[in-house]
């Protein structure tokens, strides 16, 4: 009975799986034939605009062309109406001059005749027309501004769609994730010679396999592109998993996505817990800072707070790394007295973590470090058996050291401006770094027995947190040669919880 419960719990799991991964694709084809309606509107008008301007600039050309032909028409014609007023003239003046001469063969006295010979002499001398050219200066001809189109019907007859490019394909071996970036790889199925650049588009999710169209970021991109490999770095990996698609461009066109591809980009993500933090702490997500005042004027708030944290309704947003049990915010008691101390929101009990921290330039004292949820709350980081940390103090005296069980360690090595802190739950390993050169600062080794709580005590001063970060390869490497601390540091290691 039990074997069958079982293998039908496995069923249902399954199709409830199939199911999910079905109406995903659904919603994938109706985004996609929404697409395809959109973009073929999109391209129509488009289209539309394309031909208005190809028939605006005909349309210009045969303007320009028009206005030629006209120009040649009134500057011949003006050429023509001028030389034809020219011979006008001259034919009158010729004309007249043909009858004084014509009638001055009749005159019988001889001194006038001879007058009227020297007069119409002289005005043949001056007359116009022995010096007009009788060769018109323009021709009727206006070959010279005809047109041939041919060619350029032929190019018009040409015109077609233009050139896509075919989609890449992304190489999900040749991609690699590590220290809070993603390089992704990819090639081109088809040679092309006139790819000119890649498009990246890539989004955050906490979804395996194929992307989804429902509830998802929006894809954020990264352009001209001139290689086939990409890297993002600067990464905060708050989410499982990154899609990631990319497609070619030529001069004129981008081509179809590539096939998506998803990565996984787990990290411990956390925020600091206000419900439990001491009232003279001001805590915002990823910050802390001590406030003198705090807690007056807001006792009362923070009662109402606690009490309902007491009903038994957990925080939604408290959570686990491993099987995730139910939530812990709210149901300890308020760090007080001279524990100011708050704690993450989210336990560990499983793998391998890493954090950030850095503390105001003017901070007098702080710790950072790891605790159990049972740490009382008038309790000091790494003054029980239940909490270990690195402790700064900037007041009197400036002093470094690691601190266990009430246990002190002090760290012959300078205070570095961030502190990198590593857990290997599994390994019973907790280990502080210079963030910035990887330098190793302590290592405690122990045996973990309940899940650890990230852990911060600050006075006077303040503290940021990052999160969301991948453990460093230069840590993982530094890991696998280090095997603790020895000589007077093993006070503080190898104690068992």
């Amino acid at each position: 009975m039990d074997s069958q419960k079982e293998a039908l719990q496995r069923i249902i799991s399954t199709l409830a799986n199939k199911n999910d991964e079905i109406q995903n694709f659904i919603d994938t084809l109706n985004h996609t034939l929404k697409g395809v309606q959109e973009n073929s509107s999109n391209i129509l008008s488009e289209l539309d605009e394309e031909f208005d301007s190809l028939y605006s600039i005909l349309d210009e050309v045969k303007e320009n062309m028009v206005i030629s032909i006209k120009q040649e028409q009134a500057r011949k014609s003006q050429e023509l109406q001028s030389q034809l007023s020219q011979c006008n003239n001259a034919l009158e003046n010729s004309e007249e001059l043909l009858e004084f001469a014509t009638r001055s063969l009749d005159i019988k006295e001889p001194e006038e005749f001879s007058k009227a010979a020297r007069q119409i002499k002289d005005r043949v001398t001056m007359a116009s027309a022995f010096r007009l050219s009788l060769k018109p200066k323009v021709s009727d001809n206006m070959t010279h501004l005809m047109v041939d189109f041919s060619q350029e019907r032929q190019m018009l007859q040409t015109l077609k769609f233009l050139p896509v490019p075919k989609a890449p394909e992304i190489d999900p071996v040749e991609c690699l994730v590590a220290d809070n970036a993603v390089t992704v790889a990819w090639r081109m199925t088809e040679e092309d010679n006139k790819i000119d650049h890649f498009i990246l588009e890539y989004r955050k999710t906490n979804f395996d396999g194929l992307p989804r169209v429902k509830d998802e970021r929006c894809w954020e991109m990264i352009d001209n592109i001139k290689g086939t490999e990409y890297t993002l770095s600067g990464l905060k990996f708050d989410s499982k998993y990154m899609n990631f698609r990319v497609r070619a461009c030529n001069k004129a066109v981008a081509g179809e996505y590539s096939d998506p591809v998803t990565l996984e980009t787990k990290a411990l993500n956390f925020s600091l817990d206000n419900s439990s933090s001491h009232l003279n702490l001001k805590v915002e997500d990823t910050c802390v800072e001590w406030d003198p005042t705090g807690g007056k004027g807001q006792e009362s708030k923070v009662k109402g707070k606690e009490n309902k944290g007491r009903s038994g309704t957990p925080s939604p947003k408290r959570t686990s790394i491993g099987s995730r049990p139910p939530a812990v915010r709210g149901s300890r008691d308020r760090f007080t007295g001279e524990s100011y101390t708050v704690l993450g929101d989210t336990a560990i009990e499983s793998g391998q973590h890493y954090w950030e921290v850095k503390a105001q330039k003017d901070c007098k004292s702080y710790s950072v470090g790891i605790a159990y949820k049972t740490l009382g709350k008038f309790d000091q980081l790494g003054k029980t058996n239940t909490s270990w940390c690195i402790h700064v103090n900037n007041w009197l005296q400036n002093t470094f050291a690691a601190k266990h069980n009430n246990k002190v360690k002090v760290l012959d090595v300078t205070v570095p401006e961030k502190i990198g802190v590593f857990c290997d739950f599994d390994g019973g390993q907790l280990s502080f770094y210079d963030a910035n050169s990887k330098q190793l600062l302590y290592s405690f080794k122990t045996k973990f027995t309940q899940p650890v709580l990230p852990g911060f005590m600050v006075w006077c001063g303040g503290l940021s947190l990052s999160t969301g970060m991948q453990v460093p390869s230069a840590v993982r490497t530094l890991q696998k040669s280090e095997n603790g601390m020895t000589g007077s540091a093993s006070s503080l290691n190898n104690v068992t919880q």
